[in-house]
């Protein structure tokens, strides 16, 4: 079953990697690093990035402050969930998460947003391989800031 599970959080978070472009984010506004990747929300029922704002500081400190809020890897993800929206936050540089006895370094983080459902994470290690993790951290100021 576990085997099971990895492979639909694989396949997912291939689909999430071809759904968010990795392009850099044209326009350049001075409260922003000019060559990080834009922060994307993507809904899940509509099938489609529906929002896209510039990274920076901000972002950089939600993103971080969740990876420091994990709590441990997540038993599964349901592919039946089709609400709520997922969150691709780009990372200034390579960050390490701690999640169990598990020691991985990312450069993406998505947050998985559903609101009768408990709040997730996935992040991808140098390898490409995916890990969904469980965290505990206040997302309301993050989602206040994206405007949804």
């Amino acid at each position: 079953m576990k085997i099971r599970s990895l492979n639909i959080v694989a396949a997912f978070g291939l689909l999430l990697c071809l759904v968010f472009p990795l392009s850099a984010f044209a326009n350049a506004a001075d409260h922003h690093m000019p060559d990080q990747r834009p922060v994307q929300a993507f809904d899940v029922v509509a099938g489609k990035v529906v929002k896209t704002v510039p990274n920076g500081p901000e972002f950089q400190g939600y993103a971080k402050s969740w990876l420091k809020g994990v709590t441990g890897l997540s038993p599964k993800l349901q592919a039946e969930d089709k609400c709520g929206y997922v969150f691709r936050i780009p990372l200034d540089e390579p960050t390490a998460v701690k999640a169990g006895s598990e020691q991985i370094t990312t450069q993406d983080v998505f947050l998985f947003y559903c609101p009768k459902k408990p709040q997730l994470l996935l992040i991808f290690d140098e390898n490409r391989k995916p890990y969904l993790l469980k965290f505990k951290a206040n997302i309301k100021p993050f989602l206040k800031a994206m405007d949804l």
